[in-house]
């Protein structure tokens, strides 16, 4: 069974790109086509939400499928419909499985025994859709229950070739009121990493792979700390978001790739989903041609961070 960070290498080789498209549906932003057709289709409130939410990720699949390795689809715009958008979840990564895609839920799912597994085998599937409801092959999982919260989840992606990726440094602007606590000259974002470089390495060796199954979230919004902790997790893979909407650049994720290009995805969820709606991309194209918008804001992020990183060398 390959493991989790060669499939993800392949896949970033094969597209020529680490770009990663983010799924974040949001009602009032969708197409007027895409809510009309969910309203004949359904007949109650939430029931439209998750039709529209389902064909609208469905169909940016199959838009970026050809140009990206992976996609993210965020389950809590999937959960607050409930049961209906759930099941719209697992259509949609299970559609992304079959269009060849690397599917990382992000659900940043956290807790310890019998609960931790649980989660695990619900979204892991890894290499087979199939092994398990979610279909995933990455999650996103919160460490701050402590070291026990992330064994079971390597556990599972060690059994199924699926990969796990570890808050550590967060985009978001408050991020420091709590990763940044230090204790003996150790912040505890750098706590979290060092323990997650252990894994990592562990399994890389394992694999006789550069990179192994734990992976890490760190946040193009600080690029400082993202290139300390490249240097300081260098069999870890990176899942960068920050990039586009929330003010990243890709100047900023330079540093987070090896000589080769590879190591880290860089993701964009509104930036992408909802291009038709923002500049320059909504006076190029009328909303009936909100996938074209979609289409060209993608390849407009791929030319950017080959442009501005290691990972044009994937391009030769």
């Amino acid at each position: 069974m390959a493991g989790f960070a060669d499939r993800l290498h392949q896949a970033i080789s094969s597209k020529g790109t680490p770009a990663l498209v983010g799924l974040d549906p949001r009602f009032d932003q969708l197409p007027a086509e895409i809510i009309k057709r969910a309203q004949t289709n359904a007949s109650d409130t939430l029931g439209v939400q998750a039709t529209a939410f389902e064909e609208f990720c469905k169909r940016i699949i199959d838009v970026v499928a050809p140009l990206v390795p992976a996609v993210k689809p965020q389950s809590a715009f999937f959960e607050q419909i409930g049961p209906a958008g759930v099941l719209a979840l697992q259509r949609v990564n299970l559609h992304a499985r079959r269009a060849g895609l690397i599917v990382i839920c992000d659900a940043k799912r956290g807790d310890i025994g019998s609960t931790a597994e649980a989660y695990a085998e619900a979204y892991l599937a890894g290499e087979d859709p199939a092994s398990a409801p979610f279909a995933a092959d990455a999650l996103t999982v919160n460490p701050y229950l402590g070291r026990d919260t992330l064994m079971p989840f390597i556990k599972k992606s060690k059994e199924r070739g699926a990969g796990i990726y570890v808050l550590v440094r967060t985009s978001n602007p408050e991020a420091g009121s709590f990763q940044d606590h230090q204790q003996e000259n150790q912040r505890l974002y750098e706590k979290v990493a060092a323990t997650i470089e252990e894994q990592a390495a562990e399994d890389a060796a394992e694999n006789n792979s550069a990179y192994g199954c734990v992976g890490a979230v760190v946040g193009a919004t600080y690029p400082q700390e993202l290139t300390e902790l490249r240097q300081k997790m260098p069999h870890v893979p990176l899942l960068i978001p920050g990039y586009g909407a929330q003010g990243g650049g890709a100047e900023d994720v330079a540093t987070a790739f090896d000589s080769s290009g590879l190591g880290a995805l860089i993701n964009s969820s509104r930036g992408i989903n909802f291009a038709y709606l923002r500049e320059p991309y909504a006076t190029q194209f009328p909303q009936s041609q909100w996938e074209q918008a979609i289409e060209q804001a993608t390849l407009d992020m791929i030319d950017d961070i080959a442009s501005q990183t290691p990972a044009g060398a994937l391009r030769s």
